[in-house]
């Protein structure tokens, strides 16, 4: 497979995830998810780490909402590959996400998701 198409392929997988914080949709959510996936952030100078669960909680906490992303960097090989993206949702702010994804054979993960919340002014 060509670059290109690994590409396309992982940004259909980040696409799942946004999709899925538009539809408030656990499906979708575990589309782009792998199980064992984790999420991390800085927070008062500590760094936090939970299970994937966590954020589909807190998409849930929040409903349906309107999301706008934009991909800044997608670097791939054939089964592994780094994103990042600007993403603003109407409810729970602006964000810097960077994912890292695994192909396996259900296709392209997300395995780790870190972010930024740009705070409100």
């Amino acid at each position: 497979m060509d670059e290109k198409s690994i590409k396309e392929e992982v940004i259909r997988t980040i696409e799942y995830y946004i999709e899925g914080a538009r539809q408030c949709d656990d499906i979708l959510f575990y589309k782009a998810f792998d199980r064992n996936a984790t999420m991390s952030w800085a927070e008062d100078g500590s760094i936090r780490t939970v299970p994937i669960e966590e954020l589909l909680k807190f998409g849930q906490s929040m409903g349906k909402q309107e999301v706008d992303y934009k991909l800044t960097v997608c670097s791939a090989t054939e089964d592994t590959a780094i994103a990042r993206i600007e993403s603003h949702f109407n409810k729970a702010g602006t964000y810097t996400d960077m994912f890292t994804l695994v192909k396996g054979a259900d296709g392209w993960k997300i395995v780790s998701k870190i972010y930024h919340l740009y705070k409100k002014n």
